[in-house]
């Protein structure tokens, strides 16, 4: 398998990292003829890359500019960022392909449908690559490889780029992440002299908070491409299913002191599903990366590092699709030059190994080409094999009173290319009942088996227990949805209705004449705190039932439980047409029931003006953000608060913070962070007068030292044996104790605030850290707490069970007339965990209501 084709090792350059120079000649592989007619990136943007930091705005108008002048390459916007920068799509191929291209992406996409596949002839059949690069912003050198792969591919001449085009599709993505790279290179740019400085203590290799890893939100989009919570995402996955490729690359970049590496990664560490054959695939694609670099004595490693466990990463997603992911790692200079154990790494020598990779790559690809379409095929026929074998033929999932979180599960997968089917008629499983088109439906029997039983798994047994991310991502848990398998005997073909569709939203119902006493609502759907935002933002006085009541309905006598919202018309400073038109809208928008009520005087329990009502607040929020804080969750809340339920907040540093007026504010939260900065005193004192404090996961600890939270947090440091082990086992035994990101049950106590809108006590929560928290002495401060089993999916230790068991999830405290509501979770994990986001609003409008004798 000599690499002679399209690298033509050696190449002109020299080898060290510390002589790598920004030139072309540096960086083409000798022996290879351009095209003058075809621009190179210096021409466009009057800089060779790796001298600066390619702007996203640059890359676009190099793009475009090389699609134009050359007739292999044609380009598309696919989407847009948050920050409205485009999404490119580069397909590269050779001018006949382009002149039947879609011809070409029908007969691949034949090769991924079992019923028709076997008749498709592979032999003449091009490769399809999906070549993507930098989704990490800070990890720059692949979207600045990419501006020499694209002119390679657009302009090198002779027979072997020929013969490689005629042969295989190349799909070209440029930025994964327009947002996060444009920040960093802006900030490495703007710090770069002109003698460059390789100290990494120096400015330019130091970037500050967030950085330019994340997206807008300061999210960290090579986690979702299962949970598809961003546009970029959403968008790509698109694109990926219009062509379902064979091979996908991803490259980033690590740790400065480290060298090269490209997958297989850890062999244990590969999800069950995924079959041996696509690691067969990896190792066999990985000879061609190691005599690229072999030939120009750089350093690499492989199986030693990273895995391919987590289906949400972008070099892992395509091995639950009958492709093969690959991910590069290359060591970072984090600017332009950067002292390392391996002596002085330059920029242009980490985009050089980038477009090394990118080139063996194809190699491997046009070498193995038969070999991957054919895998391809079986990938999916092997999958309705494994289908029509499973106990399980079906899912079924979806709850009557929260339609908003169940459609947004039911939409992701239609995103995943899983048919899912409103269900067609009741059905009773055990002791749950799905109501007709209440519920979803999931055959198992379909290309995409493997992906379902991914999603739907709940696995707590592993080949391997070290874990790079999370070890399960339970979607029914995720999204608080009752769901059930289906064997053979419950499942049958006349449960399936209409097609879910994407962008259907479930309408609510407005129950009611004109002229109401009140209004009413229930909390059990995910997007009522958007309606009562809204009504709140408009100078509504709103109240919030704290016990349950009957009361006659337009439709009927109905039992309204905790948490329920009323909005009486008469003392109001609003117009009755103006609150009538705002409960209109929240039933069309936020798939609510509204109830228009026509009188105060309820059939059982409390009447509609008791004191058993409380006033809400419109919550102004102020989320701590900054140095000192971690990014991503904080990130996280934002989203949440923005994109889920349209609600404006202040990010506010710990800096701001000293001299900002907290009056300002009625609600203040503290993700993970240092908050040596923060005058607890004054928080202290806000608190006191009526504020809302919400702390999680290591806020608890400040929280706690400065008597803010009356919480009692547990040390676990200390579960290490104490006998003599193995120098070569400590990295295994210690990362045994670590909890990545797993699922556990939970407790909640549904009379409490917190606990309004739920209607079942068992929760299930997601948990990444070994933070726990004793219960509080107050029997009624805890109202969320860990089972005494409380694993429900994922891995963690026996020790961490013992551990946990017991132990509370949130501790509320008194202080003067505020609350400071303590979690020992992220309620809003990577804006995928609509489970406990509810949790989170309930304790931003609702916190203010929690007695003080239910506190610690």
């Amino acid at each position: 398998m000599a690499i002679v084709t399209l690298i033509h090792a050696p190449l002109s350059s020299a080898q060290n990292p510390a002589d790598a120079q920004a030139s072309m000649d540096y960086y083409l592989p000798d022996g290879v003829s351009y095209d003058p007619a075809i621009p190179t990136p210096e021409q466009v943007l009057g800089t060779v890359p790796g001298e600066w930091h390619v702007r996203h705005d640059q890359l676009v108008n190099y793009m475009h500019a090389v699609a134009e002048a050359s007739d292999r390459i044609s380009i598309e916007r696919f989407g847009r960022s948050y920050e409205n920068r485009a999404l490119l799509m580069l397909t590269i191929t050779s001018p006949e392909n382009h002149g039947r291209i879609e011809q070409i992406r029908q007969q691949h996409l034949a090769l991924s449908d079992p019923s028709g596949s076997e008749d498709v002839a592979v032999a003449d059949m091009p490769v399809v690559l999906y070549q993507g690069y930098s989704v990490h912003g800070n990890e720059p050198s692949g979207a600045n490889a990419a501006l020499l792969y694209v002119y390679h591919l657009a302009a090198a001449q002779g027979p072997e780029i020929e013969d490689a085009l005629a042969n295989a599709v190349i799909l070209v993505d440029p930025s994964f992440n327009p947002d996060g790279l444009d920040r960093f290179a802006q900030w490495a740019n703007s710090r770069r002299a002109m003698t460059l400085s390789s100290d990494p203590n120096n400015m330019e290799q130091n970037e500050p908070w967030p950085g330019g890893r994340t997206n807008h939100y300061w999210f960290d989009l090579n986690r979702d491409w299962l949970p598809l919570r961003h546009p970029e995402s959403r968008a790509r996955l698109e694109n990926f299913y219009r062509w379902r490729p064979n091979v996908l690359t991803d490259h980033h970049e690590m740790g400065s002191d480290n060298t090269f590496f490209f997958q297989p990664g850890i062999p244990s560490r590969t999800h069950p599903m995924t079959p041996q054959r696509n690691q067969d695939l990896t190792e066999s694609i990985a000879q061609f990366h190691a005599q690229a670099l072999d030939a120009d004595q750089r350093l690499y490693y492989a199986r030693e590092s990273f895995d391919d466990f987590y289906y949400g990463k972008g070099s892992t997603y395509p091995d639950i699709n009958g492709a093969v992911g690959i991910l590069f790692e290359q060591a970072s200079s984090r600017g332009h030059a950067r002292d390392t154990a391996h002596g002085v790494l330059r920029f242009p020598f980490t985009i050089q190994n980038q477009f090394l990779s990118s080139l063996s790559t194809l190699e491997g690809a046009l070498s193995l080409r038969t070999e991957l379409l054919d895998y391809q095929r079986e990938f999916y026929r092997e999958a309705l094999d494994m289908a029509d074998a499973a106990d399980t033929k079906g899912y079924v999932f979806g709850d009557a009173d929260d339609s908003g979180s169940a459609y947004r599960m039911a939409e992701v997968l239609r995103q995943h290319q899983i048919a899912v089917h409103v269900l067609a008629e009741d059905l009773n499983v055990g002791e749950q009942t799905f109501q007709s088109g209440q519920a979803y439906v999931v055959s198992g029997s379909q290309g995409q088996h493997r992906l379902i039983e991914s999603i739907f798994e709940r696995r707590t047994e592993f080949p391997d227990t070290l874990f790079y991310d999370v070890s399960t991502w339970t979607f029914p848990y995720a999204f608080n949805t009752p769901f059930a398998e289906l064997g053979s005997r419950a499942f049958n073909s006349d449960l399936l209705g209409d097609m879910v569709a994407v962008n259907d939203f479930p309408a609510g119902e407005f129950v009611g004449g004109n002229n109401a006493y009140a209004y009413l609502f229930e909390w059990d759907e995910f997007y009522a705190p958007r309606a009562l935002y809204r009504l709140l933002d408009a100078g509504i006085r709103v109240k919030v039932a704290t016990e349950p009541f009957t009361a006659a309905t337009p439709a009927g006598e109905r039992q309204f439980d905790y948490g329920t919202i009323m909005v009486a018309v008469g003392p109001q400073d609003v117009q009755a047409d103006e609150i009538r038109s705002l409960m209109r809208q929240a039933s069309e928008e936020e798939a609510m029931t509204v109830y228009a009520m026509e009188t105060g005087l309820s059939a059982g329990g409390i009447d509609l003006g008791s004191p058993g009502f409380s006033n809400l607040r419109r919550p102004s929020i102020a989320l701590l953000a900054g140095e000192g804080t971690r990014s991503s969750e904080v990130g996280e809340a934002w989203h949440t608060f923005d994109q889920k339920f349209a609600m404006p907040i202040t990010l506010l540093t710990q800096e701001q913070m000293k001299q900002a007026d907290l009056n300002h504010y009625n609600v203040l939260i503290m993700a993970s962070g240092s908050y040596s900065s923060v005058q607890a005193d004054r928080v202290k004192q806000w608190v006191e007068a009526g504020g809302t404090l919400i702390v999680y996961k290591s806020a608890l600890s400040w929280a706690a030292r400065n008597e803010l939270a009356n919480i009692t947090l547990i040390d676990n440091s200390g579960q290490e044996s104490d006998t003599t082990l193995s120098y070569a086992d400590m990295e295994r035994n210690r990362g045994e104790q670590l909890i990545g990101g797993s699922i556990f049950n939970t407790t909640l106590d549904l009379t409490h605030p917190l606990g309004y809108g739920y209607n079942t006590s068992l929760l299930r929560v997601f948990r990444d850290s070994t933070l726990f928290m004793e219960r509080a002495e107050n029997p009624y401060a805890t109202p969320l707490q860990y089972t005494d089993m409380p694993l429900a999916s994922g891995y963690v230790s026996q020790e961490n069970i013992d551990t946990m068991a017991g132990t509370a999830a949130i501790v509320v405290t008194a202080l003067g007339s505020g609350r400071v509501i303590a979690m020992t979770d992220n309620p809003n994990f990577r804006a995928f965990w609509f489970g406990t986001t509810r949790l989170f609003m309930n304790a931003v409008f609702f916190g203010h209501t929690i007695s003080s004798g239910a506190s610690n």
